[in-house]
């Protein structure tokens, strides 16, 4: 019975961490950020994106959590310098007009 409580307790918390993470997708189905590259970054750093329709903004995070550059998104592809940025680990964070995060994901900067 003990072994029955355990593999419930397993396919729950997998289901649920999978579910919880998503597939980068939003609510209608179409993947905003197509790419970003160079991943590590050493001067600059694409994002190219899809179906941008309404404003949205790109707001690139240190991994400490404090806000070091954002944009607004007027194209389907725009560079991002990182010359001033430090070596390291960024978050990145795909909003739309509301402040809701669409997407996000991580990058790393290398000198």
């Amino acid at each position: 019975m003990k072994k029955i409580y355990i593999i419930i307790l397993l396919l729950a918390f997998t289901f649920g961490t999978n579910a919880a993470v998503g597939d980068g997708r939003n609510g209608d189905g179409a993947i905003k950020i197509i790419r970003f590259y160079p991943n590590p970054a050493t001067s600059v750093i694409n994002f190219e994106f899809k179906n941008i329709s309404e404003p949205y903004s790109i707001q690139i995070y240190n991994f400490l959590g404090k806000k070091v550059y954002s944009q607004l998104v007027t194209s389907n592809k725009i560079t991002i310098p990182v010359d001033n940025f430090y070596r390291g680990l960024y978050i990145y964070q795909l909003k739309d007009a509301f402040g809701n995060t669409e997407e996000s994901g991580k990058f790393q900067v290398v000198r």
